[in-house]
């Protein structure tokens, strides 16, 4: 039986398909644009591409993601909270939190060892603790996305505050520091350090549970791993390509 999962995320869609003995077959990951709909369709063609498979060899879709009502061509549609349970838990048997770190929001989830949830928590309505957070910050400082978590990491005077409460407090805390003259790895530490204060304080609203995994776009930002890491004391899972753990799960459960 060959299945597929779609996330459609705020800022990025997934697609992964799945055959016989829960084999991957094909995946991929584009942004959600203005059309979900149009995106779902698209980035559905690449991973069947990838798999040299096409739409008549998928026999059952799953949508995820805040969008999962609008995939035309899913015959179910299941939380992005249980999806991203099922698929970490597919990839690490022994995890038991899940950390869920998405473009707009942000996601401490506690599951079993079957990957059924067992608690979560979500950030607030503020993207801070996010990708757009992140986004927000390289784009204040002129930088690339995936330039700041390593720049973070190495500071030349130490961490300066940053909002952690408000996307916006925190950009102009960032352009009054830049007009003050500061280095900007100092700044970065600074809003590094904010976004991990607000991801601790949502994991310890669920308990962490070993062992942790770290899904979603932020988890590819070493600026913040490293951090989460050592203020927690734990290595965590990560996958890969940790953007299509909630694609992943959908086609488990399809």
């Amino acid at each position: 039986m060959i299945v597929s999962g779609i996330d459609i995320g705020s800022l990025s869609v997934k697609a992964l398909i799945m055959g016989d003995g829960q084999k991957i077959l094909g995946s991929s990951i584009a942004l959600t644009g203005l059309d979900p709909v149009e995106s779902a369709s698209t980035v559905m063609k690449q991973a069947l591409k990838e798999a040299n498979l096409s739409s008549a060899d998928i026999e059952y879709t799953v949508a995820t993601g805040y969008g999962r009502i609008n995939v035309p061509f899913a015959q179910d549609s299941i939380t992005e909270i249980s999806c991203h349970a099922r698929g970490s838990n597919w990839l690490f048997p022994t995890v038991r939190t899940i950390l869920d770190m998405g473009g707009q929001d942000c996601k401490a989830i506690r599951c079993d060892e079957n990957g059924g949830i067992t608690g979560f928590a979500m950030n607030d309505k503020c993207a801070a603790g996010t990708g757009r957070y992140l986004e927000r910050v390289a784009a204040t400082l002129n930088l690339e996305l995936d330039q700041i978590g390593p720049l973070s990491l190495r500071p030349i005077e130490g961490p300066l505050y940053i909002n952690s409460t408000c996307v916006v407090f925190a950009e102009g805390d960032i352009i009054k520091l830049m007009r003050e003259g500061k280095h900007t790895n100092d700044i970065l530490a600074g809003a590094m350090d904010a976004i991990v204060e607000r991801i601790i304080a949502l994991l310890e609203r669920v308990g962490i549970e070993m062992d942790l995994c770290i899904s979603g776009g932020v988890a590819k930002n070493i600026g913040v791993v490293d951090r989460l890491e050592r203020k927690l004391g734990i290595k965590a899972f990560i996958a890969a390509e940790p953007q299509i753990v909630g694609a992943l799960g959908a086609a488990l459960f399809a």
